[in-house]
């Protein structure tokens, strides 16, 4: 070997990996874009079998099915949207009507009668609440910042909007389009190798995302019902909050209920404690508890179990890496990858036995 090959050898190397940097340097540039493709694929994930249904059942056009699924979906956004707006609204002007000192005379109250009932001396609310961080370093800025911020992130999410439901509508129109993007990158005489994958991939993500869409409407029926029943305010933008919490595997369940507990003891603050909010807040936090119970042992089982075949234990030790590893982010999109992850190895890596333990129900 000479120090021209050595040479060579070097700048072929740094050439790689200059190419590699810019590589990641590029997506991270663009990952707003990325983000849009992979929600636009979700959707397309999910509205497929709407529009085989439209297509095959009712004897839609290809593209009027696609078009009633995305106005199905738009209507479902435009309806969350208008949901949240009154209830931004009116919080905005009790804002500026409250009465700060008969807030704190609530909270005083509040705290007396906690303290009275639990027979302890140290709680104090608003002592705690003072010595926060939160509190301690507060900038007043911070509003009209928020409020720029706002007007910003709705010219954003309109721009955002837009551009999902446009790359869902080739999505769904031309069923092939992501299979030829990704067709690409196959080599030659691998194509039928990659159509395998493809599809058994889209046909196990179709499922987890469907079922995934039907466990939050299940959790919404079931928290609007529990808020509605013990006359929580804004019961129906809670549960959707909560429901929607629940993407989060195991910790947004956890989130959701302390934000539920909190709603219900906002919802009747300068009530009295043992008579009203102790017994409200239990039979809230029982019915939490129970549609917890049926979400765990009724609608994951069926989620996970059937959809992406898998093991229990085998979605949780894989959730908790990714959440280790990853954060939040990892914690949603843990299974998905997952099994993606299962359907590339078995085809590709079959001859090793844990790939076939593991892949041996796909």
């Amino acid at each position: 070997m000479n120090s021209k090959t050595i040479t060579y050898g070097i700048l072929r190397a740094v050439a790689v990996l200059v190419g590699i940097i810019l590589l990641l340097w590029f997506l991270y540039q663009i990952q707003s874009v990325i983000a849009f493709i992979a929600i636009a694929a979700v959707i397309s994930l999910i509205g497929r079998p709407m529009v085989f249904f439209l297509k095959k059942k009712l004897k839609f056009p290809n593209r009027l099915a696609v078009v009633v699924v995305l106005c199905a979906v738009l209507s479902i956004i435009i309806g969350v949207v208008s949901l949240f707006i009154p209830i931004i609204i009116q919080q905005s002007e009790n804002i500026g009507r409250i009465d700060f000192n008969a807030f704190k005379a609530d909270l005083n109250d509040l705290n007396l009668q906690i303290k009275a009932y639990l027979g302890v001396d140290e709680i104090d609310i608003l002592t705690g609440l003072k010595q926060t961080d939160f509190i301690k370093n507060f900038d007043f800025q911070f509003i009209p910042n928020s409020v720029n911020y706002i007007f910003s992130g709705l010219g954003n999410g309109i721009i955002g909007v837009f551009s999902i439901i446009f790359i869902s509508f080739f999505l769904l129109s031309d069923s092939k389009l992501l299979l030829n993007s990704i067709l690409v990158f196959s080599n030659k005489g691998e194509e039928s190798r990659f159509k395998l994958m493809f599809e058994k991939i889209k046909i196990l993500l179709s499922r987890y995302f469907i079922g995934l869409t039907l466990q939050i409407l299940v959790l919404f029926i079931i928290y609007t019902v529990l808020l509605v029943t013990f006359e929580v305010d804004n019961a129906v933008a809670i549960a959707l909050i909560c429901a929607f919490l629940n993407i989060v595997p195991y910790l947004g369940p956890m989130v959701a209920g302390i934000l539920m507990a909190l709603f219900v003891i906002s919802s009747n603050l300068g009530a009295d404690f043992s008579a009203v909010i102790l017994p409200k807040l239990s039979f809230v936090m029982a019915g939490y508890a129970i549609a917890q119970l049926i979400d765990n042992f009724i609608n994951q089982p069926l989620i996970f179990g059937k959809s992406v075949r898998s093991h229990p234990l085998e979605i949780f030790l894989i959730i908790l890496i990714a959440g280790l590893l990853f954060g939040i982010l990892g914690m949603v999109i843990a299974i998905p990858v997952y099994t993606a992850i299962k359907v590339i190895a078995k085809e590709t890596l079959s001859e090793y036995k844990i790939v076939k333990k593991l892949t041996k129900d796909l």
